[in-house]
């Protein structure tokens, strides 16, 4: 018998950190590859489902960089398992301090990942362009902005998400993360078109803060307004998971 070593609290942001920055410098990355002026990947115009790639690719590889926690790197993901009775991860039990740590360390990973896919294309966001597309890059925005389906659309795709991640088991082996890399990309590929699918509140929230902050020529709004949509979106989507798992597979 294997017994589980506990994993540090300190191990734990660490993991969630590192896993999440590696997502969102990938993801906002391919987002701008294709959205900002003078790239070779706008100048060859691939598309919504290279960016779709991209995503899945990015959680992919955060994945198995946060593979000491599981590879949640999303607080919907780890509120999700809590709610339907898991671990976060072996060794790491779903109680307040574990599910705090593993949220501060996705939300500092996905700010200081879009710093760093920033400075990557620093000299692109310095030219002139729709302020919309810069906003773009770093968050998610509706086509048509109507928040009661907007957030709709978000939870749906969180749910779809977590049904997976709750009857898939732990995403620690070597096909786990690609499995999920690939239902990435078929949620952007089928759902993503109305909101540009954040399904993660740390994923729109931390990048959305970075473009706040940072110095962009003629960047333009936030658009704070909208921002309550990807966490609120997502985190009924867990619940809503959640208590599908408790029903029908308990």
């Amino acid at each position: 018998m294997v017994l589980e070593t506990a994993v540090p609290a300190a191990t734990a942001f660490g993991s969630e950190f590192l896993g999440t920055m590696i997502l969102i410098i990938l993801g906002v990355g391919v987002v701008a590859n294709n959205l900002l002026p003078k790239s070779k990947g706008r100048a060859n115009a691939p598309g919504s489902l290279q960016i779709n790639w991209g995503w899945g690719f990015g959680v992919m590889f955060g994945v198995y960089t946060a593979y000491k926690t599981g590879g949640q790197l999303n607080p919907a993901v780890t509120v999700g398992l809590w709610l339907a009775g898991k671990d976060l991860a072996p060794g790491l039990p779903a109680n307040a301090t574990n599910i705090l740590v593993c949220i501060a360390g996705q939300f500092a990973g996905a700010f200081v990942g879009a710093v760093i896919a920033w400075l990557a294309y620093k000299q692109h966001y310095d030219e002139d362009c729709d302020p919309a597309l810069k906003l773009g890059t770093f968050a998610t925005g509706p086509e048509i902005r109507s928040p009661f389906w907007n957030t709709m659309t978000e939870l749906i795709g969180t749910w779809v998400l977590l049904i997976w991640v709750l009857l898939s088991g732990y995403t620690t082996t070597a096909i786990g993360p690609l499995g999920v890399a690939l239902l990435i990309v078929a949620i952007g590929a089928s759902l993503g078109g109305p909101t540009g699918y954040a399904i993660n509140p740390a994923r729109d929230l931390g990048p959305r803060i970075a473009h706040a902050v940072l110095p962009i020529k003629g960047k333009g709004s936030s658009d704070w307004g909208y921002s309550w949509v990807p966490i609120v979106g997502p985190m009924l989507g867990a619940i809503l998971a959640a208590l599908t798992y408790r029903v029908f597979w308990l």
